[in-house]
């Protein structure tokens, strides 16, 4: 009977314990929404990592690139299943990808500051380096011929000089534009499976017709049509017949559906396709959709869900969110300091190792580290700069609001610190 009563009396006290902590750690709500706001990096220290992450990726690659030594000194790590391909796809995927991921912050205007010298340095760096890249008669003259893989990669080559054409297309000398535009006519010889792939035949049809060069509207209206029919709903699409779950809607096909759908409304092109006037409203709907899942997907500490093939392309996941911010077409569900903190958490989460990148500073084959065993047979050190898509939204410039504005708890962070967050819907559209 007494140890009954003392058994009690302990549960009795141990609950009023817990209450009474309860009580003591119950702050008012703004109170520790502040306390939570004020523990996360402003925008300035923000922009400053990703500027040296930039400088990081992309100063290996430019500056032996412009100078014609880049596929002499880096010898490219493949994947442990790599399918056996020429290897020198490798250095078109490096470079075309650095460079797209890269092209709007490298259209800001030249200034003095630190960041300003470093932008002209790169900017010169990569003007060079599509001179070499089309040149026959240069160490780095790209591979174009032989194989498939230059068309996925020729698309973001193409996208990045779309995306800065000011910076990166207008200063070409005439001959390296004459021989960009022929070289990307020429992979109209590879048959694009039907999957995200039609998007790369895309890109390149949309490049040459904003350049004025002749254009084929057929790769263009196959794209369209099939990712209107491939459209799952919520957001996402499914690349090809089957459905995915993994990051190509980050990785290639948000992205370039939406550049691909502006050039034909920019350029009011004759085509008879899904009008995309009337397309366009809709895919960026779709993105923003899909860009509050994925910023739902990254977690308190910066991690997120690690699905899917191409793991390895570590923030590309992130690009849609990026492009929004950059192109200040954010939905109202993702404020800019909410986004911002959001996804330079993830950054510094999936960069945090050293091992990401070799002794002589191109990135590796992983996830968080260098984990080769992650890679997929189309793997090598080239494709990891994909990468740098995570970097748009360096295009705004530093006194943007998006890099002044408060920091701001992203949904994963409110939600395990017991805060309110928003609520989750199925859109329709």
């Amino acid at each position: 009977m007494n140890e009954g009563l003392e058994r009690r009396g302990f549960l009795a006290a141990l609950a009023g314990g817990l209450a009474g902590g309860a009580m003591l750690n119950a702050a008012p709500a703004e109170a520790q929404a502040d306390k939570l706001t004020s523990s996360l990096p402003g925008g300035a220290a923000d922009r400053a990592y990703m500027l040296t992450l930039l400088e990081k990726m992309a100063s290996p690659i430019l500056g032996r690139m412009a100078r014609g030594r880049l596929q002499r000194e880096w010898k490219l790590e493949l994947s442990p299943t790599w399918d056996g391909r020429d290897p020198r796809v490798g250095y078109l995927e490096g470079f075309g990808r650095l460079i797209d991921g890269i092209a709007p912050w490298l259209a800001l205007p030249d200034d003095t500051t630190p960041e300003g010298r470093m932008r002209s340095q790169l900017r010169q760096q990569a003007l060079q380096s599509y001179a070499h890249a089309v040149d026959p008669k240069s160490p780095d003259y790209l591979l174009w011929q032989g194989v498939g893989q230059p068309l996925v990669d020729s698309a973001y080559f193409t996208s990045a000089l779309l995306r800065a054409p000011d910076a990166l297309w207008k200063p070409l000398d005439a001959k390296t534009k004459a021989r960009i535009i022929a070289e990307i006519q020429g992979l109209r010889r590879i048959s694009p499976p039907y999957t995200n792939w039609l998007l790369f035949a895309a890109m390149n049809e949309a490049f040459l017709l904003a350049v004025g060069a002749e254009w084929d509207p057929v790769r263009l209206d196959l794209a369209i049509r099939k990712f209107e029919e491939w459209y799952v709903g919520d957001g996402w699409y499914a690349d090809g017949v089957h459905f995915h779950f993994d990051y190509y809607n980050s990785y290639v096909i948000h992205p370039m559906l939406t550049q691909i759908l502006e050039v034909l409304v920019n350029t009011n092109a004759p085509f008879n396709s899904l009008e995309p006037k009337d397309r366009l409203p809709i895919q960026i709907k779709r993105m923003q959709r899909y860009a509050a899942q994925i910023e739902r997907a990254i977690g308190p500490d910066g991690a997120y869900a690690a699905i899917g093939r191409s793991l390895t392309y570590r923030t590309a996941a992130h690009q849609p969110i990026g492009l929004l911010a950059w192109r200040r077409m954010l939905p109202a569900t993702l404020p800019a300091g909410q986004v911002r903190a959001a996804t330079v958490a993830a950054q510094r989460r999936v960069f945090a190792d050293p091992s990401n990148f070799d002794a002589d500073g191109f990135l590796t084959i992983g996830f968080t580290r260098h984990q080769p065993s992650l890679g997929d047979w189309y793997s090598n050190a080239g494709s990891m700069y994909i990468a740098a898509e995570s970097l748009l939204s360096l295009g705004l410039p530093a006194d943007d609001i998006y890099w002044t504005t408060t920091p701001k708890p992203w949904t994963m962070l409110l939600a395990y610190e017991g805060k309110d967050f928003q609520k989750d819907y199925y859109v329709s559209y």
